[in-house]
C-alpha cells in the first residue's frame, strides 16, 4: 500500500532516508522550485506558505524560487501541524536552529533534518513504536551527525523524538477516524 512522504502529497511505496534524498535530488535537479510547485507537492494553499514567510517561519524565496532547505522547512511545519500548534512547531525548530529567519545559527540544515526524520519514520512504519524503539531509531539517525557544538547531537535526538511522537499521534488519530467511519 503506497504512502506519502511526510508533510507532502507525494506518494511513495516505501519510506527511507535514501528515498527522500532521491526525491529532493529529482525535484531540485533544475535549481529552485516555484511557489505553485511547493503548493502542489504539499497540498498547502499558496497564501498559507506566504503567511509563514511573513511570520518569519520560513525565509523568503530568492528570485521567487524555493531552495531544498526552504522546501524542507515548509514540509516539516506542514507535517507537524497535524498534531502540534504552530507556536510549538516553531519552538521545536528554534530549539535546534535558533532564530528561524537566520540560517547562520542552524545546527542542522532543514533538508538534512527532514531526511533524518524520514529515516526515523521508515523504522516506525515497521510497527514498533515503543519508547525504546523510537529512541533507538533517533539515535541511529543521528549517529553520523557531526556536532557543530557540544550537546548538538542530544538536541537533534530530542527534536527527532518529538517529531516521531507527533507522527505516531497523527497515525493513531487517522486510524481512529477510519475505525469510526465503520460504525456509521
Amino acid at each position: 500500500m503506497p504512502g506519502h512522504f511526510p508533510g507532502t502529497v507525494i506518494e511513495t511505496s516505501k519510506l527511507s532516508e535514501d528515498a527522500s534524498r532521491t526525491l529532493f535530488n529529482g525535484i531540485f535537479a533544475g535549481g529552485g522550485i516555484a511557489l505553485s510547485q511547493v503548493a502542489s507537492m504539499t497540498g498547502l494553499e499558496p497564501h498559507v506558505i506566504q503567511n509563514w514567510i511573513k511570520r518569519g517561519f520560513v525565509t523568503s524565496p530568492v528570485k521567487r524560487t524555493y531552495s531544498p532547505k526552504q522546501f524542507a522547512r515548509i514540509i516539516i511545519i506542514n507535517m507537524l501541524r497535524q498534531t502540534m500548534q504552530i507556536e510549538q512547531i516553531t519552538g521545536l525548530l528554534s530549539h535546534i536552529n535558533g532564530v528561524l529567519s537566520d540560517e547562520s545559527d542552524d545546527m542542522i540544515a532543514d533538508d538534512e533534518l527532514y531526511h533524518l526524520y524520514v529515516g526515523v519514520a521508515s523504522v516506525l512504519e515497521e510497527g514498533d513504536v515503543s519508547d525504546s524503539a523510537v529512541s533507538a531509531a533517533c539515535e541511529n539517525a543521528a549517529a553520523d551527525y557531526a556536532e557543530p557544538q557540544p550537546g548538538a547531537r542530544q538536541k537533534l535526538c530530542s527534536v527527532l523524538q518529538i517529531m516521531a511522537y507527533a507522527h505516531i499521534a497523527y497515525v493513531a488519530s487517522r486510524r481512529s477516524l477510519e475505525l469510526q467511519s465503520y460504525l456509521c
